[in-house]
């Protein structure tokens, strides 16, 4: 695959995106844990949003063909985070 500089921007973009989205996410856990709701309300709060924009973006079928290496994906490690260095 050939990147182009406007590809590499447009990526470095989307990444930054991305970066600031997580921080108002856990902004918000934060906030929610803060006023005593459980990390489990909110986790499973945030993953039902999510889902409900994904559908609505994407669509029903592109969702669940997302949600099916969802599992894998835990199981190799990629949304492990080493909470030891915060």
């Amino acid at each position: 695959m050939h990147f182009s500089p406007e590809t590499t921007v447009r990526s470095a973009e989307a990444e930054d995106q991305r970066h600031a989205a997580m921080g108002y996410v856990s902004e918000a856990f934060a906030e929610a844990r803060l006023d005593g709701l459980d990390v489990d309300c909110i986790a499973q709060a945030a993953i039902f949003a999510s889902f409900v924009e994904m559908v609505a973006t994407y669509g029903e079928e592109a969702t669940a063909t997302f949600a099916q290496r969802l599992a894998e994906r835990v199981r190799d490690g990629e949304f492990t985070v080493d909470r030891s260095s915060h």
